[in-house]
Parts: structure tokens; C-alpha cells; sequence
């Protein structure tokens, strides 16, 4: 017994920081803080099916724990949702408008699928490797960096919105010329 807790006391040192990063990253700090205490929870319910490397494992917890409270938070806003007698339903806030106002590259990024983000994520704000990342949402390293290379070439894409609408121009201009 002491050598698991020893044991899970190192796993939480090397550990909390990124978890809590991770976490912050995508929800409130308060809640965020409630993810990291309940990924670690879990890590001490199951030590014996941590791996030697940990870092990703708890990640992927963390994201499913995420995942739960997303869940629960929109079955709780459906339900008050449907209680409300005369409020419009869609009153209720949106974290991507909120990106939406923000500068350019956060407008794009919000402008994003979910699994783009979510790949995004993993790499730049957790700074995991493409194996890592690709343990955590429990695919191939190689579909993992498919997804990757297609998510930046989407970012991309949405950061040059002016190349697209001036190449549109010049495709009309060609194309009137020519009628």
C-alpha cells in the first residue's frame, strides 16, 4: 500500500500541472480545477492500469471528464430550456460567439470543427507529441496527424480570408472579360 501511494504521489507531482493545464485550456479555471481533482481520482482508483507514462493517460481521462460535464451541462440547459415559459431558447450563450469577438487567428479558430480544435489543442497549448496525442483520443499516430495536417491547412484557410475573396475577384473579372 505504500508503494502505491508513493507511487501516486510521484504521478501527481510530474502530473497535476498538466492536467490542470490541459483542462484550463478548454473549461473555466474554477471547473477546471474539478477535472484535474477528478482525473487524479480515477488515476487512484485504477493505479494498476496507469502505464510507465502517465502524462498521456490522464489527459485522456481528463477529456472524457470534460466530455461528462459538457454533457450534463447541456442535458441541465435543455431541461431549463424547456421549463422557461417565454424565453427564447436561443438567448442561451455560446462560448465559440465569444471567440467570434476576439482577434482574428481566435476567430478563425473558433470558426473550426470541434475535432479541429480539439487536434489543435493537443498539440500547441498541451504540447503533446502526435503519439501522445494520438493515445489520448485513442487513434493511429498516422490518422492522428492526418487530422493535424488537415486542421492547420483549414486554420490556415480561415486566417487569409482576404487572399480568397481578392483570387474570387480576379476568377469574376477573368470570367466577365471573357463573356
Amino acid at each position: 500500500m505504500a508503494d502505491d501511494r508513493e507511487r501516486f504521489e510521484r504521478i501527481y507531482r510530474e502530473n497535476f500541472g498538466a492536467v490542470l493545464r490541459f483542462a484550463a485550456g478548454r473549461i473555466d479555471p474554477d471547473r477546471a480545477k474539478d477535472v484535474a481533482a477528478e482525473t487524479f481520482l480515477v488515476a487512484w482508483r485504477r493505479l494498476d492500469d496507469l502505464p510507465a507514462d502517465a502524462r498521456p493517460w490522464l489527459l485522456g481521462v481528463a477529456r472524457k471528464v470534460i466530455a461528462g460535464q459538457f454533457r450534463s451541462e447541456s442535458r441541465r440547459d435543455a431541461l431549463a430550456s424547456r421549463l422557461r415559459i417565454g424565453h427564447d431558447a436561443a438567448a442561451a450563450t455560446d462560448p465559440a460567439v465569444a471567440l467570434a469577438d476576439r482577434d482574428e487567428a481566435l476567430a478563425a479558430f473558433a470558426g473550426l470543427g470541434e475535432r479541429d480544435r480539439e487536434v489543435l489543442r493537443l498539440v500547441t497549448w498541451d504540447e503533446l507529441a502526435a503519439a501522445e496525442a494520438a493515445e489520448i483520443l485513442g487513434v493511429t499516430t498516422l490518422a492522428f496527424t492526418v487530422r493535424l495536417h488537415r486542421a492547420r491547412r483549414r486554420l490556415e484557410r480561415a486566417l487569409e480570408p482576404e487572399l480568397r475573396s481578392s483570387a474570387s475577384q480576379k476568377t469574376r473579372r477573368h470570367v466577365d472579360a471573357h463573356s
